[in-house]
């Protein structure tokens, strides 16, 4: 039987780096937090963690079973949110704003459930790739990649581990090859867009082997565009390699229509996260809608 508190240290254990900052930050002893830790391991049958007496990292089952467990303390979250409010009517508009290919094949759909459960609840959905201002826009949230520049903004997580993920359609890896290498990809049609009204073509990798820690590939290809969608579209049609979200492209790794070219440890840490300015009237909507799409995003990101 799985204990939800020893899931709970665990996650915070991850998130800490230590069982003696995650028991301080748990208020309870290093000894207890081990122990708990140890316990799970022995319910799943599986190590989480490699230990030595200065290092602690993640087994390659720790990895694959930590969203698994976000997942799980998410849907506790939202079921003692939802009994804490039980009585109180989420109602009226909520204005967001949100990436498109997040936006349009992810976060649509989701809409639909949440409005099923909140029918009082009326949706206003702009989509952009365009960084938006919070304070002088009428929206009530954004769902947006990576930490806001406005230390004045609200943070609050959806996907924390998302990353991206180097991929191409098996198509254009039959024609083109696979690049063995990082600096492969100046010699492959790469596919850009526009973030931030940026061009986003200076793609950032960590992999293991690299003394400065990151390694970055200034890329170039034939297409740009400032829709994210449009991108990976191109990609799936097999027209180049792209450097997209995990989680816009859970699907079609499942289905085969993309492929991953490098370690997915390797990529770009892309947290997703929902912004708001903190506006009153929509406070207890934002915050059901938080809790929803959380668990919607670590089970999504779970499926591969």
């Amino acid at each position: 039987m799985i204990r939800l508190d020893d899931v709970a240290i665990f996650v915070q254990t991850v998130d800490s780096g230590s069982f003696s900052l995650a028991a301080r930050q748990m208020h309870i002893s290093p000894g207890l937090a081990s122990s708990a830790v140890q316990r799970l391991e022995k319910a799943l049958g599986a190590r989480l963690f490699v230990r030595s007496t200065r290092t602690m990292h993640l087994t390659d089952t720790g990895t694959r079973y930590l969203p698994h467990a976000r997942a799980m303390l998410a849907a506790l979250a939202a079921g003692q949110h939802a009994l804490q409010r039980e009585g109180d009517a989420v109602a009226g508009p909520l204005r967001l704003s949100a990436p498109s290919d997040f936006g349009r094949n992810l976060l649509a759909p989701w809409l639909d459930a949440f409005q099923k459960q909140h029918p009082a609840v009326s949706i206003e959905l702009r989509l952009s790739d365009r960084a938006v201002d919070l304070f002088s826009q009428p929206l009530d949230a954004a769902i947006r990649y990576g930490a806001p520049a406005d230390s004045g903004l609200v943070l609050m997580p959806l996907a924390p581990d998302n990353r991206r993920t180097l991929c191409a359609a098996p198509s254009y890896i039959t024609r083109h090859g696979r690049p063995t290498e990082l600096d492969d990809l100046t010699r492959h049609n790469c596919l850009r867009f526009i973030w931030a009204d940026q061009v986003h073509e200076r793609w950032r990798f960590f992999p293991p082997s690299e003394r400065a820690g990151e390694r970055v590939v200034e890329v170039r290809g034939d297409r740009i565009s400032d829709d994210g969608d449009v991108a990976r579209r191109w990609a799936i049609d097999g027209h180049g390699i792209v450097y997209k979200s995990r989680i816009d492209v859970v699907d079609d790794l499942r289905a085969g229509r993309l492929v991953e070219l490098v370690p997915s440890a390797w990529c770009e840490p892309a947290p997703l996260n929902l912004l708001t300015a903190h506006r009153p009237a929509a406070a207890s909507s934002v915050q059901q809608l938080r809790d929803f799409l959380r668990a919607r995003c670590l089970e999504h990101l779970s499926r591969i």
